[in-house]
């Protein structure tokens, strides 16, 4: 089955009013796709200012970025963008952006079987592994957080603002000399990021924690620099309220 919809408003429309509760598996793959494709002309933007080669691969995938938010031709500018991903993974000796490349790399393989498996019980397998995956992305770096003494006493977080070079003002370096909020910001990251999973027994949980982790990524862009994980983590989020939808809600 083909699944290359036209983008049009409605699709963004009916997600808004539905607030991505018993989201469509067709809605879901396409929305996906919406953001990871704004995600990838952002990052590649940044990048355009490399010459030779560099800038050929960042030019190339900015455009197939801009046919993939408008639904051209979906599968195969996946295919084409995950061999750029691929040609990037040689050219710089693995992620040059860490934690954002990998999950952009995980999303377009995911997608990729999406559009190319023969049946749709391996089209949701695919889609289900992308939810379950970006899950376990936030349980994870939790449980690496709450068994480092470091995070555990804040003492993290006190180095992150004090001594790290991301372009925070002086007024949040002040932060670093208040140990008891540090503490606090410590353990609220580590407790929501290790209990994420328990969302999906709720429809509106589920919202809420996504709503906390989108403004958590957000917060991270403008206060430390980290811009390109906010798009490209959103963009999986469409798999996690359908895998909610599929396997929690009862019609």
């Amino acid at each position: 089955m083909s699944l290359f919809l036209n983008f049009d408003l409605n699709l963004g429309l009916n997600f808004g009013l539905n607030l991505g509760l018993n989201i469509d598996f067709i809605e879901a793959i396409r929305l996906t796709e919406v953001l990871m494709g704004f995600a990838f002309a952002q990052q590649s933007l940044e990048y355009l200012k490399f010459a030779g080669r560099e800038r050929i691969l960042f030019v190339v995938r900015l455009a197939l970025a801009i046919l993939l938010v408008i639904g051209f031709q979906s599968a195969w500018v996946l295919v084409l963008l995950l061999l750029i991903g691929l040609a990037m993974l040689h050219r710089f000796q693995g992620p040059y952006n860490g934690g954002s490349d990998r999950i952009g790399l995980l999303i377009l393989c995911c997608l990729c079987l999406v559009h190319f498996a023969p049946t749709q019980y391996w089209k949701e397998v695919a889609f289900g592994y992308l939810a379950l995956q970006t899950i376990l992305s936030y349980f994870m770096s939790g449980w690496v957080k709450i068994v480092n003494t470091e995070w555990r006493t804040g003492r993290a977080l006190c180095d992150v603002f004090q001594f790290s070079a991301y372009p925070i003002s002086e007024s949040l370096r002040g932060c670093s000399s208040s140990p008891r909020l540090l503490f606090l910001m410590a353990w609220s990251v580590m407790l929501f990021e290790m209990l994420f999973p328990l969302s999906l027994f709720s429809d509106v949980g589920l919202i809420i924690a996504l709503i906390i982790a989108a403004s958590f990524h957000f917060t991270n862009a403008c206060v430390f620099g980290l811009n390109r994980f906010f798009l490209i983590w959103i963009a999986a989020y469409p798999s996690i309220l359908w895998l909610q939808s599929r396997v929690f809600t009862t019609s």
